[in-house]
């Protein structure tokens, strides 16, 4: 273990470590060696590995430091060379930052301290070498409050408090009158380093640490063991990233963007990360370090002239008090931001995509603290791609593997209704931090956002006064997010856009109450349950419910969906049981419908009831008579969803559900079942109690009811051919394909494809005339699969149900997982959701299985998955290795199915 190199430096155009080394190094320690090596002005400093925090929480905090003491005393005095300062020193103390830095970007999940090494000596140090004393204790002031919270865990009490350190802070402006923190003067920031270590020893009962070394490995044990907390277990589980792959921390020198009025900090994008315009813009705050323009503490300005006019415009603020009061960075420091317009540039061409990049200006001198591929939402992802590709920066195999298939869902979502925009009250305009339309009634805090969509299943709207990391969950499961302070790089605004999420920031207006739980803005009072509307492309808060409209989903969207189709392998079809779902698939460039449940269409008015008299018949004659009525309205489906598909095959699942579900469960209900129909209540009693089973799932349905009353399957299988022949009949192409469902034995196939074949001869002779057709089976069973070289003498295609495969071969019921899923992800016994991402150790196995045994007795035999799992992209990933010829999901999924299955042809090759 002491061979292992645990640090890799950095600093003046020199690096131990290269962009390469993500693993390694973390994306941020990854990029700070690859800025050094192109010549970027980067503050020296050194990384250490992602390895060390396995090793933290596999050997303990004690050993992981005694491992890393020395090289990182190494470490520290290269930068100590570079610098001409030293850490601990009493003259020239030097003063670091430190940050975590996954190989994953993940956005204000972890812990940042900044002014690492500041004390009583090293204060008074700093004022009298930059003679500055106020900048010196302020970044004292903000040392002490970072250390105090991520190390020592000063926090709010409740969710209904406020941040322990902001509230001193709020006190000692109003005991001074003044409005800004920048308002407070040396001796007032003297005296909150003074509360803010009272507070500290009050609530922790321990002293605030003053040796820069104990404070450094406090820090570095904080950062390691914040890739563990809350907020980044749930973002790693959002983002699929795995726990083992730990964080790195960068520890460097730092530079001062809280040095006076010739000092900035900043966050900027190389490209409009909301909508993907090719616009550098960005935000930034003068006499301020980095930390300030994230939180949305205070509102920062823009960095363009390009960008602040937009701003202006967008808060109806005239063009003097713009220039006077809110600036530009292009205006107040023209050579700077020529120098870091040029900076940007470079870094997008270098690295090829949009990049999102920190920077501190200090006493007039540029310096880059971070560059990464910026988060960006589904809209901007599409639109950067397709601008770069037809630049010349990217090709495009590179193009379509730049988008995300899961992220196309955002572009997917409604969008509100111009007409209805016109009469919707506008009662804030905010920044447009996040682009979509968000409509639901307000809540305040996070958990009561989760608790709303657990209990109603409906989404709310959060409103905050500025968001934190901890309301990650909350914000996830909301439908839009509306914040009163903080910008465009706001927390709000960076995780809203990457978690395509609809976010409206920095309504400044906004006079919210969290004890009262009310929002109170020009006249308006906006209670916690009150519904408002958000338009994240405008920044408009509406009063009330706004109606919504389908996407325009053509331009870049069609382009990319074309190269998709140039790129796959793997067609895509739809699950979809009438004809709207079908022309919706239809539009999104689905080539079939993969599913079409027949029982769904049996709920509908009179149709309901005609099934209810087949089950109550106590004959096959009285059955026959049933379905005499529910022939005509089965073909009428069958030949809307023909007329839609226009030639495209068409999948029909036979009967699958067992009789129960269609009879009412209650007295009350089937009391009304029994006056509607005509017939003894007591039947009505008697025929539910006769159809009940202990275990549905396994018991009477899908092929085992066409074997045990054949008239079923004859029934649709007439409506399917009669319809199939009158829509070819009038000009269109069809290509029908009959699917019988559950299927553990072949025998039950050839009864069932018999049944099938014989009624098709009888139409076909009725008409003389013929139509093709398939009969396949839907592998659903583990037996299934294990003989499909026995069923494929009977089937002609092969369509895997992998909602009921994975329920028989895990054994898990999907409506009773919930109890002990979370459990058995918590301990790492599953990885996902077996329901949401195939399992493809096990259920995968078995159609891997069953495609090689059913092709060694069928050559040409075609394949398919129908379940949602068809529109998972690791899931489409895997039909398409396993050789299978389509995947099948919902309408909404099918542009996400057709992405993942050119990402899957691509990476193959």
């Amino acid at each position: 273990m002491a061979d292992v190199k645990r640090v890799y430096t950095f600093g003046n155009k020199e690096a131990e470590g290269n962009g390469k080394m993500r693993e390694l190094l973390g994306g941020k320690g990854a990029n700070l060696a690859e800025m050094n090596l192109i010549g970027m002005p980067v503050p020296p400093g050194f990384t250490i590995t992602t390895e060390v925090c396995t090793e933290y929480y596999a050997h303990g905090k004690d050993n992981v430091v005694e491992l890393l003491r020395p090289e990182v005393e190494q470490a520290m005095h290269n930068i100590e060379r570079l610098t001409g300062m030293k850490f601990g020193d009493k003259d020239m103390p030097l003063l670091v930052s430190v940050r975590s830095g996954a190989r994953a970007s993940m956005p204000g999940m972890m812990d940042t301290i900044l002014n690492l090494g500041m004390n009583d000596q090293a204060v008074e140090a700093v004022a009298r070498r930059t003679g500055n004393p106020r900048f010196a204790w302020d970044s004292y002031r903000r040392f002490v409050q970072m250390y105090g919270d991520v190390v020592m865990g000063l926090k709010p009490v409740s969710k209904e408090d406020h941040d322990p350190f902001e509230l001193l802070i709020e006190e000692q402006k109003e005991k001074r009158g003044v409005t800004n923190d920048t308002d407070l003067t040396t001796d007032d920031l003297r005296e909150l380093v003074a509360k803010f270590k009272e507070a500290i020893l009050r609530q922790t009962g321990e002293e605030f640490p003053t040796d820069p070394w104990t404070q450094l490995w406090g820090a570095v044990c904080a950062v390691f063991g914040s890739w563990m907390n809350e907020r980044a277990i749930l973002y790693r589980k959002l983002n699929n990233i795995p726990a083992e792959w730990g964080t790195a921390v960068s520890v460097q020198a730092m530079v001062f963007g809280n040095m006076g009025d010739n000092s900035a900090t900043g966050v900027a994008f190389s490209r409009d990360a909301a909508t993907g315009e090719n616009l550098f813009n960005g935000e930034y705050l003068i006499n301020a370090q980095g930390e300030d323009v994230v939180a949305g503490i205070r509102t920062p300005q823009q960095i363009t002239l390009e960008g602040s006019h937009r701003w202006a415009k967008a808060q109806n603020i005239a063009e003097q008090e713009r220039r006077t009061k809110y600036p530009s960075l292009e205006e107040v420091m023209p050579d700077v931001y020529k120098e870091l317009f040029a900076i940007q540039h470079r870094l997008e061409e270098y690295f090829t995509d949009m990049q999102d990049i920190e920077f501190t200006i200090q006493d007039g001198k540029l310096w880059m603290l971070q560059c990464r591929n910026g988060k960006r939402t589904g809209a901007a992802m599409v639109k950067i791609a397709m601008d770069m590709l037809r630049e010349g920066l990217i090709d495009e195999r590179t193009a379509v593997l730049r988008c995300e298939p899961a992220k196309l869902d955002e572009l997917l979502h409604p969008v509100f209704d111009k007409e209805a925009m016109k009469r919707a009250e506008v009662i804030v305009k905010g920044l447009p931090a996040s682009p979509g339309a968000a409509t639901g009634p307000v809540v305040f805090f996070a958990e009561d956002a989760e608790k709303l969509l657990a209990e109603t299943g409906r989404k709310a709207i959060l409103v905050r006064i500025e968001t934190s990391p901890e309301d990650l969950k909350g914000m996830l499961d909301a439908a839009g997010i509306l914040t009163a302070r903080g910008g465009m790089t706001s927390h709000a605004a960076v995780v809203a856009r990457g978690m395509g999420k609809c976010c409206v920031s920095g309504a400044g207006e906004l006079l919210i109450d969290y004890k009262a739980r009310t929002i109170r803005v020009n006249g308006y009072t906006v209670r916690e349950g009150d519904w408002i509307s958000l338009n994240g492309s405008t920044g408009e808060v509406y009063l009330g419910e706004v109606a919504t409209k389908a996407a325009d989903l053509s331009g870049d969207f069609a382009r990319l969906m074309e190269l998709a189709a140039k790129y796959s392998v793997l067609k895509v079809r739809a699950n979809a049981d009438t004809p709207k779902d079908a022309a919706q698939a239809f539009a999104f460039g689905a080539e079939g419908i993969g599913l079409c449940r027949t029982e769904h269409m049996f709920f509908e008015g009179d149709r309901i009831r005609a099934v209810r008299e087949m089950i109550l018949a106590d004959d096959e004659a009285g059955r026959r008579v049933a379905l005499a009525k529910l022939l005509p309205m089965q073909r009428g489906d069958f030949e809307g969803l023909f007329k839609v598909m226009n030639g495209y095959p068409v999948t029909v699942r036979l009967l699958d559900p067992p009789l129960h579900e269609f009879v009412p469960h209650e007295e009350k209900e089937q009391r009304e079942m029994a006056a509607e129909m005509n017939v003894p209540f007591e039947k009505i009693v008697a025929k539910v109690e006769s159809l009940k089973e202990f275990n549905p799932m396994l018991g009477h349905r899908g092929c085992r009811l066409g074997n045990t009353y054949p008239e079923i399957t004859e029934m649709q299988t007439r409506a399917i051919i009669e319809a199939a022949m009158n829509v070819r009949a009038g000009g269109v192409p069809v290509h029908v394909e009959i699917m019988v469902p559950l299927v553990g034995n072949h025998k039950e196939l050839r009864y069932q494809k018999e049944i099938i074949d014989r009624t098709a001869e009888t139409v076909f002779t009725e008409r003389n005339d013929k139509i093709d057709y398939l009969v396949g089976t839907m592998i659903e069973v583990p037996r299934a699969a294990v003989t499909a070289h026995q069923i494929a003498e009977v089937a002609e295609f092969f369509s895997f149900g992998t909602n009921d495969l994975t329920q028989m071969t895990l054994g898990f019921s999907r409506d009773d997982i919930g109890k002990f899923l979370p459990i058995y992800l918590e301990k790492g016994i599953l990885k996902n959701d077996p329901f949401q991402i195939l399992d493809r150790n096990g259920v995968g196995q078995l159609i891997r299985e069953a495609v090689f045994k059913g092709r060694g007795r069928r050559e040409n035999l075609k394949c398919g998955i129908c379940g949602e799992h068809g529109g998972e992209p690791s899931s489409v990933e895997f039909c398409h290795y396993a050789g299978l010829n389509y995947v099948s999901c919902s309408p909404f999924r099918v542009p996400i199915a057709r992405l993942a299955a050119a990402h899957a042809a691509l990476n193959q090759k």
